[in-house]
């Protein structure tokens, strides 16, 4: 396979998976709102799981919530939009690749967002939105699942999607646990259950996490969230079970040594360290630090194994 539809396949994996978890975001987010509507700030905190501070604060003067689900749906930098165009483009030139159901959705997707992205912005017409393309996303998933042969491709596509899930699922721990120890808003901790709830929500984890501590007769609590969404092997979005995906595809593909090398040694560190005393000693912002450090390396040593050129960026 050429290194630059290796490279495509990978970034399509990475920006649907994106589409998927900014929409997810937001949902909840709202929803989150009816429970705390005093606690407007929060809407910030979704600009910094982005990444995108600079951005967002050249272009609006306060993160309220109008200026931050408008920067996420349709900024060019990273926002809804953004990723769906990308991931169109990257489809679309390596259409023989994939199966015509895949292609067909995503053109259905792209112009699903651009006919109807204002009805984000408003709430009234903000759920069914977001739900529309998230179930679109959902259902291109299963496309490539059930019709996509399991081979160099599909293989990039499933790395780039895990890269993506495990980078999403450490930025919105990390700025949970800055959200709930903020000096400048003790009042937060009064609703600790509530944000770590919103926390699952935003993964798709809640359900499996109940499952997860129901022997352990516990609720909802920051220790059992972080321990779980990071070290548990079973559940999709968990750290380790992303990283141990990625290794899968990594194990099947040639000249893989380097990469190997590097999921590994992520995998050990985060299996040496106690999530909870970390979480209780306030050190985890700077782990979740470390383990988005490695992702990155795994991220520039699959750029360097197999792709010649830069094509897409995060």
């Amino acid at each position: 396979m050429l290194s630059r539809v290796a490279e495509r396949m990978y970034w399509f994996g990475r920006y649907i998976e994106r589409v998927e978890n900014t929409a997810r975001l937001i949902n909840v987010n709202t929803n989150l709102m009816l429970d705390l509507p005093k606690v407007k700030y929060i809407w910030g905190s979704l600009i910094s799981i982005t990444g995108y501070e600079e951005q967002f604060a050249n272009r609006f003067s306060s993160a309220d919530e109008r200026n931050v689900v408008k920067f996420l749906l349709e900024d060019e930098s990273c926002s809804i939009r953004k990723s769906v165009t990308m991931a169109r483009e990257n489809a679309r030139t390596s259409r023989e690749i994939m199966p015509n159901e895949a292609w067909e959705k995503v053109n259905e997707l792209y112009l699903y967002l651009n006919k109807n992205i204002n009805h984000g912005v408003k709430r009234d017409g903000r759920h069914k939105f977001l739900i529309d393309v998230m179930n679109q996303c959902y259902e291109l998933t299963g496309y490539l699942v059930g019709s996509m042969s399991s081979d160099i491709a599909y293989y990039f596509i499933k790395i780039g999607r895990n890269l993506e899930r495990a980078d999403m699922t450490t930025r919105i721990l990390d700025v949970g646990c800055l959200n709930l120890l903020n000096p400048d808003h003790p009042e937060i901790t009064e609703y600790e259950n509530i944000l770590w709830m919103n926390v699952l929500k935003s993964l798709t984890a809640y359900q499996m996490y109940r499952q997860h501590v129901r022997v352990r007769g516990r609720g909802v609590n920051g220790e059992d969230v972080v321990d779980f969404m990071v070290k548990d092997q079973k559940f999709p979005r968990a750290v380790l079970h992303c990283l141990g995906e990625v290794q899968r595809c990594f194990e099947a593909l040639p000249n893989a040594e380097h990469p190997l090398r590097s999921v590994t040694r992520s995998q050990r560190m985060i299996n040496k360290n106690d999530v909870i005393v970390l979480l209780n000693s306030e050190n985890l912002h700077a782990f979740i630090d470390d383990v988005q450090l490695d992702l990155n390396d795994i991220h520039e040593q699959v750029a360097t194994t197999w792709f010649s050129h830069e094509l897409g960026g995060p």
